[in-house]
């Protein structure tokens, strides 16, 4: 190398990986010790869209973001569902610690108003939308990630496990099921970092 030549300066960006080597994100931890042990920053990204790819409801997808809804909820932040698929169970939530007067339920009536709602909370600055949705354009997932960057919060949105042949900015996409009465989850991508593999929820 020319001993002349500049000293090439490998940018700070959080979104660039190198090579083996975890990138330093903000996150909010997920309240699964061994899942954040794993994942870039400790948990899910913050100012950033994750995936979550389930079969059907019921398969602990609740039980997954729980302790997040909690924490943030408990702190006086804002977390709203946008089209659950069920109607909330209040006092479960309650059960779990999820502050009530904190949250907020969105039921839109179309897909294009589901997102409008996704995006504006997220402007807005909630501390978690929680985002149902079955079929997206690629156009929609990037106004998501927009607005998450500009809120600054946790956006998740849950989509089924066909979307996993679909290219996707998000920058955190975990698949869950049931297996053998357990419920797994694997790390599909996450930014930052190799996707580190399956992970037994409640471990």
């Amino acid at each position: 190398m020319n001993p002349g030549a500049a000293t090439l300066a490998v940018p700070s960006d959080p979104r660039l990986w190198r090579g083996s080597a975890a990138a330093a994100l903000r996150a909010e931890a997920t309240g699964h010790a061994a899942l954040d042990a794993v994942l870039p920053g400790g948990g899910w990204p913050l100012g950033a869209l994750s995936e979550i790819l389930h079969p059907h409801p019921g398969v602990g997808e609740l039980t997954l973001v729980l302790p997040l809804l909690a924490r943030l909820t408990g702190a006086g932040h804002h977390a709203a569902f946008v089209a659950p698929p069920c109607r909330p169970h209040a006092p479960a939530l309650a059960a779990a610690g999820v502050h009530l007067p904190q949250l907020l339920v969105v039921e839109p009536a179309s897909d294009a108003e589901r997102l409008w709602a996704g995006e504006q909370l997220l402007h807005a600055g909630a501390g978690a939308v929680l985002l149902w949705c079955a079929s997206i354009a690629t156009t929609a997932l990037r106004r998501l990630q927009l607005a998450a960057e500009r809120g600054g919060g946790v956006a998740l949105l849950f989509r089924p496990p066909a979307a996993e042949r679909e290219h996707s900015v998000a920058a955190l996409r975990l698949r869950i099921a049931r297996h053998a009465g357990a419920t797994q989850i694997d790390v599909l991508k996450c930014r930052g970092a190799r996707p580190p593999g399956r992970y037994a929820l409640g471990q």
